[in-house]
């Protein structure tokens, strides 16, 4: 099978951008908490979701919905309006993670094509079997911690279609549920839909840097002549080992 450049896109310029640079398949999501990038002036109304598909219909390219957090208890109507909403558009795929909206999703929307999020951390062919069996997963996507040779194996033992990111910061943790985020804001990402939350974040003046935290955890320090980066604990300057000198940087290119 041939590759395919799939992009996201967080509005429907990005949207459009991206089709007309080319790519096979675009992903989004609702502006809500279905999405796992729900992030203030960011990603789809439905109306805007229907447009986007007609406009990447235009132009042969593919809408993948993410619909990529776990239900908080009492609040499943507001999952259930996304899958309507994406099915309605006339999505290509929707992007999951929780088996209660696969299963809602396979009961209610026969019809729509699922992909497994990364949120899933599904990474064996076990792991991918049973949602395949289960759900009829027809693609998954993998965590971006995988070497190209672990892949390739893993490709070998499964049917099901695979992505995995070539962009982006390696997890610490398990790869999309950041048990370090939820530790230091009380928020889980794939709960709560947002990393290291901007109502957590302070930046302090010191004397020959400026110090970046995240609810009183400092995560980055910066020179006075630097900018100064938003405290993603991921892609920050992390204490390794005994030595509290040691530094374990991890920064996105």
């Amino acid at each position: 099978m041939a590759l395919e450049l799939v992009c996201s896109a967080g509005t429907p310029s990005a949207l459009r951008s991206a089709v007309d640079a080319g790519a096979h398949s675009v992903y989004c999501g609702f502006a809500d908490e279905t999405n796992a990038r729900n992030f203030p002036g960011l990603n789809f109304s439905p109306k805007e979701m229907i447009k986007g598909v007609a406009y990447a219909d235009e132009h042969g390219s593919k809408v993948l919905t993410t619909i990529n957090t776990f239900p908080k208890a009492r609040m499943f109507d507001l999952w259930r309006r996304a899958l309507a909403a994406a099915e309605e558009a006339g999505v290509d795929a929707v992007i999951i993670s929780d088996m209660a909206v696969l299963d809602y999703a396979v009961t209610h929307h026969p019809n729509l094509r699922l992909h497994l999020s990364m949120q899933a951390a599904a990474n064996t062919p076990e792991a991918i079997g049973f949602y395949a069996e289960t759900f009829g997963i027809k693609h998954v996507v993998l965590p971006r911690v995988l070497s190209v040779e672990e892949i390739a194996k893993l490709n070998a033992e499964i049917n099901v279609e695979t992505e995995v990111f070539v962009f982006g910061g390696l997890c610490l943790m398990t790869e999309g549920r950041c048990s370090l985020s939820s530790y230091a804001t009380g928020r889980s990402p794939n709960l709560s839909d947002v990393y290291s939350s901007n109502e957590y974040v302070k930046y302090f003046e010191e004397e020959d840097s400026i110090a970046v935290k995240l609810a009183g955890f400092t995560i980055d320090r910066f020179g006075r002549d630097q900018a100064a980066g938003y405290p993603t604990l991921c892609k920050g300057c992390l204490v390794a080992g005994a030595s509290p000198v040691t530094c374990l940087r991890i920064r996105s290119a």
